[in-house]
């Protein structure tokens, strides 16, 4: 039974820096509150003639410093902690996403995952310092409205008649503010997806003259994405304007009632120097309108990073591929199913090791899916798939990245240099290695001309789409992989290149497993068997040569518009018919 991983936290900073912010915002908050009533003291000491209360001023110095210095701590680990943070939750994206299954980490558009990964990362990171304001908001008029209780409870209880208002006032402001930015978070997200389809494409909307349709298609929701920024300062200006009318009229009843007191004897002019300023520093719920919209846009976008979160990294069970293995592949009754339709059905299949296959097929038959599977680019819903007998979900997938190279027909060149497109993989092979790569895949050529050779930056490098591929080859071929996984990855070379290829991978035969997904007849002709896919099942597996005596498996290869007219004369040697385009 294949062993699940579950997701864990993801990674963070330290848990010391939301304690610390914590207790530096709580500290300052406790020597704000502190202070007024310090202040009381030293003023009704000074005024009742007992000379200068040193003692109380020094106290009140020390309060205020207290309360800067915290407030200066808060502010420069809040900032740094915010950015580290940010830092670990792109880098633990990142990760989740790479040690996906490629087929699940491929569920999101790229334009999606850029804006979640950036960000949405950083509004989530904010979330901690956000909280620990908000813990040193709701302290100081929580604390406040205690102390006037304390020192007069009929102006404290002035003020709290007015609390229930400014509670109902927050919480909707919360509310509102969480929706708003969800729905500006989704419209970032549409925008950037489009951004990137656009320009993955840019070379087709030029061909076909489409630019201003995409610039309509790119910037059609930044109208939507306007309104939800509107609507969010609308909420938050509603919010302090509203907080600006209700927290003064609550002070002026707060004071009245305190003068009334004083005017009885009821309070010294100390306490009402305290009294008023509790009355300011109660005020201070008007302060976590900011405070908790941040919150609330931190907590939506934590709630966009959840999904990439969940994502499982790819389940194995510890298994290592025997030594000496040549890469002897074997499928037993495999399906795959997308959305309720089956795309691969009862697909059993074994390549004798060092032997190599091409898969054939029309266009949706599953050959790409069949390649993905081999090389566990994707795990199969039903079956098994086992290489040298040990099966793949058992084996650690980085650990299998050394005994199994792919190449695409568009492969994606990652790295800085030319050398390291060609290098990358789990280790890193030497210089002579890269070399010989470049060479068998036919690739030393047009390398040999670029400014600094292998060394040359890609963005120095322009590149056909054959150039492309080659590179793609040769990343496979760098490696002595057990089995190689070529699907289709010769589709743009000529067909003297492909031919050059083609030998250098029959110098692996006997130690390297070839499966190919094809398109040409010479490419098949080429392979010791031919696996013919068709609708997802296999119809037949054999050589090119027998084969070829089915007018059906011939029209695999001839293109729609011959599929209907009978075929040429049949040149068996070559696998081809004369007059068919390849």
């Amino acid at each position: 039974m294949t062993r699940r991983h579950r997701p864990g936290p993801p990674a963070v900073p330290g848990r010391a820096v939301p304690v610390v912010l914590v207790v530096c915002s709580v500290g300052a908050a406790l020597a704000a509150l502190a202070l007024p009533a310090a202040l009381g003291h030293t003023l009704d000491r000074a005024v009742s003639g007992h000379g200068v209360p040193w003692t109380g001023l020094a106290l009140c110095a020390g309060l205020t410093a207290a309360e800067a210095g915290l407030d200066a701590l808060v502010v420069l680990l809040g900032g740094t902690g915010t950015a580290v943070r940010a830092a670990r939750l792109r880098t633990a994206v990142v990760d989740r996403l790479l040690r996906a299954a490629p087929d699940r980490a491929g569920e999101l558009p790229p334009g999606d995952l850029t804006t979640r990964a950036t960000a949405n990362a950083a509004d989530a990171a904010s979330v901690p310092v956000s909280a620990a304001a908000a813990v040193a908001a709701a302290v100081l008029p929580v604390g406040a409205v205690a102390a006037l209780l304390a020192v007069d409870p009929w102006t404290g209880l002035a003020l709290v008649a007015g609390l229930p208002a400014a509670a109902l006032l927050l919480r909707v402001l919360v509310r509102r503010t969480a929706d708003a930015a969800a729905d500006y978070q989704r419209e970032q997200a549409t925008v950037a997806t489009r951004l990137t389809e656009a320009v993955d494409g840019i070379a087709t909307v030029r061909a076909a003259g489409t630019a201003a349709r995409e610039h309509r298609r790119i910037t059609e929701p930044l109208t939507r994405l306007t309104a939800h920024g509107h609507r969010t300062w609308r909420i938050q200006g509603t919010a302090t304007g509203q907080a600006a009318v209700l927290m003064p009229l609550l002070t002026v009843v707060v004071l009245a009632v305190a003068g009334t007191r004083l005017a009885v004897g009821a309070l010294t002019v100390g306490e009402l120097l305290a009294v008023s300023r509790y009355a300011v520093l109660a005020m201070g719920l008007g302060a976590l309108t900011a405070t908790l919209g941040a919150l609330a846009r931190g907590r939506s976008a934590a709630l966009r990073l959840e999904p990439l979160f969940a994502l499982e990294p790819v389940p194995h069970r510890g298994l290592t591929l025997p030594a000496g293995g040549t890469g002897r592949l074997e499928l037993r009754d495999v399906g795959v199913h997308r959305d309720g339709r089956a795309l691969l059905t009862g697909v059993t299949l074994t390549v004798p090791g060092g032997t190599s296959a091409a898969v054939v097929g029309r266009s949706g038959a599953g050959k790409s899916l069949l390649a993905a599977v081999a090389a566990r680019l994707t795990d199969p819903d039903t079956g098994t798939v086992a290489l040298d007998g040990v099966p793949l979900d058992g084996v650690d997938p980085v650990r299998l990245r050394h005994d199994v190279a792919c190449a695409f027909a568009r492969p994606a060149l990652l790295g800085t240099t030319v050398e390291d497109t060609v290098a990358l993989g789990p280790d890193r092979p030497d210089p002579a290695a890269v070399d010989a790569a470049l060479k068998d895949a036919s690739a030393d050529g047009f390398v040999a001309l670029l400014p600094r050779g292998r060394r040359t930056a890609l963005a120095d490098a322009p590149l056909s789409g054959g150039e492309y591929q080659r590179l793609g080859l040769a990343r496979a071929l760098v490696r002595p992989a057990r089995l190689l996984v070529l699907d289709d990855a010769t589709s743009s070379l000529d067909t003297v290149t492909e031919a050059r290829v083609r030998r250098a991978l029959d110098r692996r035969a006997g130690a390297a497993t070839r499966l190919v997904v094809a398109h040409r007849a010479a490419t098949a002709a080429a392979a010791d068997r031919v696996v013919w896919l068709e609708d997802g099942r296999i119809r037949a597996v054999g050589p090119h040569r027998d084969l070829w005596h089915d007018p059906a498996y011939r029209a695999v290869f001839e293109p729609p518009e011959a599929a209907d007219e009978p075929p040429g004369p049949v040149d068996e040697t070559a696998g081809t018919a004369p007059g068919v385009r390849r």
